[in-house]
């Protein structure tokens, strides 16, 4: 017998079709079954399933497999935030160092006229785009969130007639950009199942190299940020030209200060994973007066630009893969409770599929009895 949704049990009949042609049947029938008011209240609101007692057993296993995986999934993809979250907590002290430097460096510029390359501001006759998805799916509309966010911005490029160019990382930004070749993509990265210093040089080399030459004059950073299990914002922001305070500034060129950070906390809370945030603002306090550079403080910028640079696209792509595995772990958890309900839904209609067959078995030993009689 073949499987069908929607499909109205017999039972919600007053006299089944079948079972017309006896009246003991009948009788028996109209004693054990429900009358057809009652059983239509009392299936109308659920969705029933008919299919054969064999089918209904293998189709539970399998649901029943299912969720063994999807569970799964979930309880990897919560270990794998809080990983997440330590990658980015041990590399801060590194940033806020650096961004202590720079802001130093920069009060010691501000009364001398200095030329670096990764801050000059230029007419902007063409963009990068560095786009960062993901390499794996499973993982809701993670994607789809930062890949609609690239297509605003190059509507919007091309509104105002300004060239522009993507530079993909991840696999899954890769296939959608390749199935689209009006779209100019300059280089395919992956973005892989870890992000570290060396990867994030791959890249930051890539754009350095682009605007140094001139060939881009303004690169954009396009990314998701994580704000909690279970939100995510893709965000856009101007890679290069460098601030040289060290602050972070989005597309439209508003900066906030890179030393106030948020920190995100994994903890249960009444037996649920949460999110507890915390704004920490990084002191950032000023070199002595007294001390003195052995080179030339615009040599020291220019060889530190190039490590913030880095340390900027790495904190995205650590930021990319906690929003992935939060993606994917409410995903699974959806999956999960979809699993159990429709589990529920096929044990209720093999209980009912059964329960049909022993009643039919009994009535015909009546109906039997009744003929021999």
């Amino acid at each position: 017998m073949s499987c069908s949704n929607l499909a109205p049990m017999w039972a919600s009949s007053a006299n089944p079709p079948h079972l017309d042609r006896f009246s003991p049947i009948a009788f028996f029938s109209a004693l054990r079954l429900p009358s057809a008011g009652a059983s239509t209240r009392r299936f109308r609101s659920a969705t029933t399933i008919s299919c054969g007692l064999r089918e209904l057993r293998n189709r539970i296993d399998s649901v029943k497999n299912t969720q063994k995986i999807t569970e799964a999934m979930k309880l990897v993809a919560a270990a794998k935030v809080r990983r997440a979250q330590e990658a980015v907590v041990n590399s801060r002290p590194f940033s806020e160092t650096l961004v202590e430097v720079l802001y130093s460096l920069n009060e010691r510029l501000q009364t001398e006229d200095v030329d670096v390359p990764l801050t000059r501001v230029r007419p902007v006759r063409k963009v990068a785009l560095l786009v960062v998805t993901s390499d794996r799916g499973l993982c809701g509309g993670f994607n789809n969130g930062i890949i609609k966010k690239a297509e605003q911005r190059i509507a919007e490029l091309s509104a105002l007639g300004i060239a522009y160019t993507v530079i993909s990382v991840g696999k899954k930004g890769g296939t959608y950009f390749q199935r689209r070749p009006y779209i100019p993509v300059d280089r395919f990265l992956e973005a892989g199942n870890l992000p570290t210093t060396k990867k994030a040089q791959a890249i930051a080399d890539e754009v350095f190299s682009l605007f140094v030459s001139e060939e881009v004059d303004k690169v954009e950073l396009l990314y998701t940020r994580f704000v909690s299990l279970v939100k995510s914002d893709p965000v856009i922001q101007t890679l290069l030209p460098l601030s040289p305070k060290g602050e972070i500034c989005d597309a439209n060129g508003v900066c906030v200060d890179a030393a106030e950070d948020e920190f995100f906390r994994l903890t249960t809370k009444e037996g649920k994973l949460t999110v507890e945030r915390e704004t920490v603002r990084i002191p950032t306090p000023s070199f002595s007066p007294i001390m003195e550079f052995e080179q030339d403080p615009v040599q020291i910028l220019d060889a530190l630009l190039p490590l913030y640079l880095n340390s900027q696209i790495l904190r995205a792509l650590q930021e990319s893969l906690a929003s992935e595995v939060s993606a994917r772990m409410a995903a699974m958890s959806n999956a999960t409770d979809n699993a159990v309900e429709l589990k529920r839904t096929l044990a209720i209609s093999y209980n009912r599929e059964r329960q049909a067959k022993i009643t039919g078995e009994i009535l015909e030993i009546i109906a039997g009895a009744d003929a021999l009689s």
